[in-house]
Order: structure tokens, then sequence, then C-alpha cells
């Protein structure tokens, strides 16, 4: 894999990879025997505890430009031509990769998920990657034919946030989308969801939860908050307040759940945010009972896959009306979370229904 940030100095930048002592005097036992139970105790702990979690990252945009893997491939501004080349060399189909130059998610995605050994060759043996940078302004022919600008495509397949992947059949059909960055366990997941067919048959989020019992029923409390409505749970009557509704998807003993809690949720600014709206704490796997906008009666487990609600925790953000403005449903840090809690409680959606579109205009302006 290539080096996955071009520094601006020019040199390269290197990045982190990731017996019994004889009892010969009895007055330095009890150390020896606490200094033993403490390695131990530290060799138990899982990697990423004892060094760091991949999960925890600054999103703030990045001083220097990320470079592809040098197995990403030009597409030469033609995706039936890059199909057309995936098919004769027996690959399954092709995916493209939409990023940013400075992306926080993009190089996490680079480094963790892609930099894992068994994840590259599952993909190079499957797939060809072609990269489009959200941003250019190149012209790119789809698979139908139809000519964009590179952030035309970007827009067209709802991109919303970087690094998204659209994964294409041998046959020039968009089969599946990936918004987001994801643990690599799960980003392996959604791999094999694709190529063992099971796209073909059943919803990604049902096929996680059959490979994953704790999806299905999890044992533990939800971070309380102060910004959380108390049940009932009446959506319909909530419109009658003529403010955004955020829904929170989360279950017991979720680590990616405890994170948004201890992180971006620990933060004034956004509790501030939150607070304008009418926030709301479900457990995707509970029966807990909510009436949905349009008055129908449902569980937190219903409506979770009346949704199609795959990652915990989801934060799927409503209009007044009830009709969803935008979701965030991968790995989240505060930059990017104060982004949409602004623009959703400025009400950019009602003058730029794209996200990123609006974000530009809004740092342009500041």
């Amino acid at each position: 894999m290539a080096i996955a940030v071009r520094a601006k100095s020019g040199h390269n930048n290197t990045m982190n990879k990731f017996s019994t002592l004889p009892e010969e005097r009895p007055a330095i036992q009890i150390p020896l025997l606490l200094f033993f139970l403490c390695f131990q105790l530290l060799l138990s702990l899982p990697v990423q505890a004892a060094v760091s979690d991949p999960l925890i990252f600054s999103d703030e945009m990045l001083e220097d430009e990320l470079i592809y893997p040098d197995w990403f491939k030009d597409h030469f501004g033609h995706l039936g031509d890059a199909l057309n080349e995936a098919r004769k060399a027996g690959k399954q189909g092709i995916i493209v990769y939409y990023g940013q130059k400075r992306c926080a998610y993009c190089r996490q995605f680079l480094l963790l998920d892609l930099g894992q050994p068994d994840i590259e060759k599952y993909i190079r043996d499957n797939f060809d990657v072609f990269p489009v940078d959200i941003w250019g302004i190149e012209d790119i022919t789809d698979t139908d034919g139809t000519v964009y600008s590179e952030r035309e495509l970007a827009e067209h397949y709802k991109t919303t946030f970087t690094p998204s992947l659209v994964f294409y059949d041998l046959n020039g059909k968009t089969i599946f989308g990936l918004r987001g960055f994801y643990p690599p366990y799960k980003f392996k997941a959604a791999l094999e969801y694709i190529v063992e067919g099971f796209y073909k048959k059943e919803k990604f989020r049902d096929y996680l939860l059959r490979a994953d019992s704790a999806l299905v029923f999890s044992e533990g409390e939800l971070t309380e908050r102060d910004f959380f409505a108390s049940p009932p749970f009446n959506l319909d009557k909530a419109r009658l307040l003529r403010r955004e509704t955020v829904l929170f998807f989360e279950q017991g003993n979720c680590h990616a759940c405890n994170l948004l809690h201890s992180g971006p949720l620990n933060k004034t600014e956004t509790v501030v945010e939150i607070e304008q709206m009418h926030a709301i704490q479900l457990d995707m796997t509970s029966d807990q009972p909510i009436t949905f906008f349009d008055g129908k009666k449902t569980t937190a487990k219903q409506l979770a896959e009346k949704l199609g609600v795959f990652h915990v925790p989801t934060l799927i953000f409503f209009d007044p009306d009830g009709k969803e403005i935008i979701r965030i449903d991968s790995i989240v840090q505060f930059y990017r979370l104060q982004g949409v809690l602004d623009y959703v409680n400025r009400q950019g959606y009602t003058v730029e229904p794209d996200y990123q579109m609006w974000r530009l205009k809004q740092r342009k302006t500041e």
C-alpha cells in the first residue's frame, strides 16, 4: 500500500503499526507478584485499548493531502471502460471510492481498513477500485452513458460523507453503497455481503443481524442524557412543536455509542445544538413503544428495521413535518457532528439539499 499522506515538507511520514522470575528473597515476593499480575492484566487487554483506539481520532481537516494506494486504478473518465477491464480480469465488479484530499475519515479508512492485508487482498481479488474527488471538475461517464463532472457524480450517488463507496456489478448496475468510515470488521462484512451474493436476497442490515447476535439482543444500559426526551414517544404529537427531531438509535454494550457520548456529545457546543431539537434515544433491539410521525404505533426495533438502521449509533434527523433530512450512520467525531447539527438547526436543508455544498458555502462566508 502506498504512503497514505503526502507531506508538505517532502520528507516521508512514518506511521506507527500497529518468563517467571525466581523467588530469591522473601522481601520482594509481593512486589514481584503484583508486577506479574499487572503484566498479565495488560496482556489481557484488547490491542486497541493497550495501544490506541482506532475509533478515536481528530476529524479536523488534514494539513497534508492524502494519496491513494498504488493499486487504485485510473478510470480515464469512463466507468464503462473501467468495468470492461474488470470483467476481462475476472473481477466481480468495480468500486468507486469518493473522497476528499484532506478528509480525516478518509485517512482512517485508507490506513485502518485498506491497511489490513486480508482486506486489501480480498478487494483486489474481487474488484477494481477507482477514486473520484467529490470536488473534482473532470468529466466522467457513468456506466449508463450519462456524463457528469466528478462533483455531479458524487451528488448523484448522494455521497453525503466521505469516504463513500459505490459498488457496481458486471452489468454496470449499482448494487450497494457505504457512506463514511466503519471499523475493519464491519467493512469486511460489507465486502463479503457483496462478494458472496447475499445482496441479491437480503438487506445488509439482515445479513449483519444473522452474523452478529449482539445486534439482535444486547444487555447493558444506554447512556442517559438530560437532552433526551422521556417516554411516551409520540412523534405525531411532537410535530406540533415545529422543531426538528433527531432519533438516536443505540444499544447496550456498544463501544462506538460510548465513544459518541464520552467524545462529541460531551462537549458543550454539541449539547447546546441538540437541546434546540426534539431528541429521542432508542435501543434498536428493544420493544420500546413509539408512535411515528404518520401516527402508526410501532416499537424501537421495528422502526429501526423500517428505517434500515444497520449501524449503532445511528442519528436520523427529521424536519418539523417528519421528513428525513439527513442521517449519520457511520463513525462520527466532533466536527462532522457539529456541521450536521448546524445544518439542521439553521435549516440549511431548506435552501441547499446537498449537505457538502452547504458546508462549502458556509466556509466561504465565514
